[in-house]
């Protein structure tokens, strides 16, 4: 029996109350089950940066999930933040941590929504702080339709590698962000675009897997949506 390539998922992070009378993580089971549909052994993992290194010689691949909060723009000089930010320090310690082991023991990365904007920051991109601010548009970015059914189409750009991977030159996708990148340096690539011109995907060529997303392919709303999960757990074979 072919071996599983192991998938390391990040987890979110709540404080006390609510589900729980003490701090606790979650993520939804699609993530994991995505992962699982697409050949590869998920398993979470805890929010400790003293410990990325330790994570990463223990999984062939990250996958940076996405969640409702925000990159603190201080991380990418984006000075003070906007009013509608909101951080998860703990979180975004341990993910740019992880993140950047990965990058630099080049195992596969997959980044989905805000873990795309995480991956754009450890490569040296820079984020719209709030999308009606810096980038007004009529496409509704938080889409108010539920998250199984898509928002909007994106352009992916031809010759990259989430062109290769799902064939298509548009695909429908899920919109839940009110961030997105706004520029990128050397390295990296912008892969997909809204129709207002919003970047919607990013790659790094040099690397063997680095891509993100910000849609969430985990829902499979659009049929290429599976193909990017499975290339990303073929890639960490």
């Amino acid at each position: 029996m072919t071996r599983r390539p192991v998938i390391g998922l990040t987890l979110d992070a709540e404080p006390a109350g609510g589900w729980s009378k003490l701090p606790w993580y979650a993520l939804r089971q699609n993530y994991f089950s995505a992962v699982i549909a697409a050949g590869g052994l998920p398993v979470a993992l805890p929010h400790a940066p003293e410990l990325a290194a330790e994570y990463l010689d223990a999984v062939d691949g990250l996958l940076v999930t996405g969640g409702a909060f925000d990159v603190d723009p201080a991380l990418w000089g984006g000075g003070a933040p906007h009013p509608k930010v909101t951080l998860k320090p703990g979180r975004t310690d341990f993910e740019l941590a992880a993140t950047r082991r990965a990058l630099a023991k080049d195992q596969p990365v997959l980044g989905i929504c805000g873990g795309q904007q995480l991956l754009a920051v450890a490569l040296g991109a820079t984020l719209i702080q709030h999308i009606p601010d810096e980038h007004p548009s009529e496409i509704p970015h938080e889409q108010p339709n539920p998250r199984t059914e898509p928002g909007h189409e994106v352009m992916i750009a031809p010759d990259t590698l989430l062109a290769r991977i799902t064939g298509r030159a548009r695909m429908a996708v899920n919109s839940a962000h009110h961030q997105a990148v706004k520029s990128v340096g050397d390295g990296l690539v912008v892969n997909a675009t809204a129709p207002d011109g919003l970047i919607e995907g990013i790659e790094a060529p040099a690397h063997r897997f680095a891509l993100g997303v910000q849609w969430h392919p985990e829902y499979s709303v659009d049929p290429a949506d599976p193909l990017i999960l499975r290339a990303f757990v073929e890639a960490c074979r």
